[in-house]
């Protein structure tokens, strides 16, 4: 083992909370690893065409909304859980949520990140940066999937059941708005969620018409999956048009890396930041499989500090052997790399179906697989004023048959782009107009 401090994995998922998979995050990974309302072709100005190559290199920063570079902001540490922690965890001290807060009566919002994300994921302030200067009080909230709401907000610690991460998300939202009632006040409350957060928000909203805390008034979602289980498994499988294959990750991104570098070396840049990336896409320097095969291991990354941290907080035995006491000391690293080599596949079929049997012994794989879908909800969305939809047409997460059902339920409710892939265009400056004319219009 290489690498010590009980701070390792959360390290990583720090530097790798994406709000979408980045390029830079992957090179410091490698580091580390050794009838619609659609927007026209002709009319709309996002430039990058490939849906990967969209996922990873987001909006240039010359067509991004401009946003306050300052914002009145607090941080929250909620206390939630009263379990104790398991040492290797020492650096977490509560659920961290960023809120910022206007000094008169405006809506609040609340934001889902992605996987993986956190509260102060790059989505998730930009939204948050957008929404305050249009005159909203904002709170974002990490991802259920990220390593802090499984340390601190999750009650199962276990990721990936929607039912349970939306009673999750509801606990912290009325967690978090207990913290700052008493210094603000709510003219009404909204939700907004990006990608798996996209598809959270309408279970938190569902809960909330029975437990009638918030009431939301308005629910955005951005690129969600119709399925999640069916959009991991595409991820998954972007792996397998790589050169390497499958099951030689490391090979694969080894050879990306040293493209990149040597992109670097010969350019004449200063820094990896956008203009950067905008220049290797512009360059081609990758292929399509090449691109997609960053982004699956991207997400690979991400779930490894997932499926690391639930593994100890629940004492699985899946990963770490049940009963051992990691401490601030352990080197955790050989732990991370057999994380980075896990499939969703084998999350879903080893470890989370099994825990949801301990609890629920008649639930069947394929019934699990079916209430991951927003298909399970279609009688409460369809016709329902409150919900609209932002996605791309060519969002590799959706099956064509998938973006076909999210344009017939939501009908002019969703707007669909031409590109953007996955999240790609969140923060081009006629998405983010958009995001903030649904909250503030009528």
């Amino acid at each position: 083992m290489q690498t010590r401090s009980g701070g390792f994995f959360f390290a990583v998922q720090s530097f790798l909370e994406v709000n979408r998979m980045r390029i830079p995050t992957l090179l410091l990974a490698a580091l580390l690893l050794s009838p619609l309302p659609c927007r026209g072709e002709e009319t709309y100005g996002y430039p990058i065409a490939g849906a990967y190559e969209a996922t990873l290199l987001g909006t240039p920063t010359e067509l991004r909304s401009q946003l306050p570079p300052k914002v009145r902001t607090r941080t929250l540490l909620l206390q939630l859980n009263s379990e104790e922690k398991p040492p290797v965890f020492f650096y977490d001290n509560g659920l961290r949520c960023t809120f910022a807060y206007q000094k008169k009566k405006a809506p609040l919002v609340f934001v889902i990140g992605p996987t993986g994300a956190s509260d102060q994921s790059s989505t998730a302030m930009s939204l948050l940066k957008a929404l305050y200067h249009a005159g909203c009080h904002v709170i974002t909230i990490p991802s259920t999937t990220h390593p802090n709401f499984i340390i601190s907000g999750s009650q199962s610690h276990v990721p990936g059941d929607l039912a349970t991460d939306a009673s999750d998300l509801y606990r912290v939202m009325e967690s978090a708005w207990k913290e700052v009632e008493g210094d603000v006040e709510a003219s009404a409350f909204y939700l907004i969620g990006t990608s798996l957060g996209g598809v959270q928000a309408p279970f938190v909203a569902r809960l909330d018409e029975e437990r009638r805390i918030f009431n939301f008034r308005k629910v955005l979602m951005i690129n969600p999956p119709v399925s999640l289980y069916n959009a991991v498994v595409r991820i998954d499988s972007l792996l397998n048009g790589v050169p390497e294959g499958p099951g030689r990750e490391g090979a694969f991104f080894n050879r990306m890396l040293d493209k990149f570098t040597d992109f670097y070396s010969y350019g004449n840049f200063v820094a990896i930041n956008d203009d950067f990336l905008y220049a290797v896409y512009q360059e081609r320097l990758f292929s399509r499989e090449e691109a997609g095969g960053l982004i699956a291991i991207s997400f690979r990354i991400n779930s490894a500090g997932m499926i690391f941290t639930s593994d100890v907080m629940t004492n699985s035995g899946y990963v770490v052997p049940k009963n051992r006491v990691l401490s601030s000391n352990d080197a955790l690293s050989d732990y991370f790399l057999v994380c980075t080599h896990l499939s969703f596949l084998q999350y879903f079929n080893e470890y989370l179906y099994p825990h949801l049997r301990k609890t629920r012994p008649e639930l069947s794989k394929e019934e699990f697989i079916a209430s991951l879908s927003l298909k399970t909800l279609d009688r409460y969305l369809r016709g329902n004023r409150k919900f609209g939809i932002m996605t791309n047409a060519n969002d590799f997460l959706l099956a064509p048959d998938e973006l076909l059902y999210l344009q017939e339920l939501f009908g002019e409710r969703a707007i669909v782009y031409p590109r953007g892939g996955h999240l790609g265009n969140v923060q081009y400056r006629e998405n983010m107009a958009r995001v903030v004319d649904f909250f503030t219009k009528d």
